[in-house]
């Protein structure tokens, strides 16, 4: 299991929050996170498998996409927190309207535009209870430029 820390050394160490997770495989893939404390989206692929650091693709997310995908984040959320089976999940389309109805909305936003910026993202978990919450994931992110 990955080490946790205290949201205040995390700060301290220049780690910022994860706000949206939208795709995971053996680590963030993509999602909406602050990069140097601003909300942008991110992306990455090019998992390797080792303990390293992964490059991301990262860009700006407009207020008003922030305030959807949070909407659609606590949908989210609700659905991981209660009891509801694998064949509720709203993520499979028609079980939750205004989820469905975000999804569409958000799709633009989640596409990288031209120009985005290629940064290397390490993680880091904290120490809270929950993986999933209302306000966020329990990994950050400390940016720096690739090379």
């Amino acid at each position: 299991m990955a080490r946790s820390w205290d949201k205040q050394q995390l700060i301290a160490d220049g780690f910022e929050p994860t706000y949206v997770d939208l795709e995971w495989y053996d680590g963030p893939r993509k999602g909406l996170a602050l990069v140097d404390g601003v909300p942008h989206y991110y992306e990455g692929w090019e998992y390797d498998g080792t303990d390293e650091a992964d490059e991301y693709v990262v860009w700006p997310a407009s207020e008003a996409a922030v305030a959807m995908e949070r909407e659609q984040w606590a949908i989210y959320v609700t659905y991981e927190v209660s009891d509801a089976g694998l064949e509720e999940h709203p993520g499979h389309g028609g079980i939750d309207a205004r989820y469905d109805e975000l999804q569409l909305l958000l799709a633009p936003h989640r596409q990288e535009p031209e120009g985005a910026r290629r940064l290397v993202g390490e993680v880091r978990f904290d120490d809270g209870d929950e993986r999933y919450r209302f306000d966020g994931v329990d990994h950050w992110f400390r940016w720096r430029p690739a090379k």
